[in-house]
């Protein structure tokens, strides 16, 4: 009998100074700074998209700065696209690539891919960035909405002030190539396919 009279002591003291453990309600135990699942993909999808924008906004700012006729074009463009690419080959060479498409006047965004894969004598690897430039907006949503894909070399060899580049819309588009040293005169998008991205939009 004094053994249960001081057990129920302390179990009246511990409950006093709030030492006895209580149900746990269903926020207790978690830490404030917890996310879901979805959330945390949330912030990675987010995090994506602002790589792609700046890298895409570099490209077309180096464009810009460098190609008066290309500015020019991009004044009258209702929308423009750029995608960042690496192109890896030995015998066999592919590539592959994210980009984004933006209407000028709405700055509407819309997130895509791009994807290459021929057979050909290759060595190395070559690093290069695509900038387009959308006449109207037939083009631009046909681009966006339906994909794209380069059937061949598209050349454009200019003068040397203008080298690298369209001096006016082919087709609906001027296309530009951009590697580590600059603008580039031939243009090889061959075999290139330019599509949405799922897991971005």
């Amino acid at each position: 009998m004094m053994k249960l009279g001081r057990f129920a002591l302390f179990g009246s003291v511990a409950l006093t100074l709030g030492l006895a453990p209580g149900p746990l309600s269903a926020q207790e135990g978690k830490a404030p700074t917890d996310k879901t699942e979805a959330e945390w993909n949330a912030q990675k999808v987010e995090a994506k998209r602002s790589q792609i924008d700046a890298t895409a906004g570099g490209a077309l700012d180096k464009l810009l700065k460098e190609n008066p006729a290309a500015k020019e074009l991009y004044e009258k463009a209702y929308g423009w696209a750029a995608f960042d690419n690496l192109k890896l080959g030995f015998f066999f060479s592919g590539g592959g690539g994210k980009g984004v498409a933006v209407e000028t006047k709405t700055k509407k965004r819309t997130y895509m891919e791009m994807g290459s894969v021929g057979f050909g004598l290759a060595f190395g690897g070559k690093k290069y960035e695509v900038v387009f430039l959308f006449q109207d907006s037939a083009t631009f949503n046909a681009f966006v909405e339906k994909g794209w894909q380069a059937q061949g070399s598209a050349n454009a060899t200019a003068g040397k002030e203008n080298a690298g580049g369209q001096t006016g819309f082919v087709n609906g588009m001027a296309i530009y190539q951009i590697s580590g040293t600059g603008l580039m005169a031939n243009v090889d998008l061959s075999g290139t396919k330019y599509f949405k991205d799922k897991s971005l939009n």
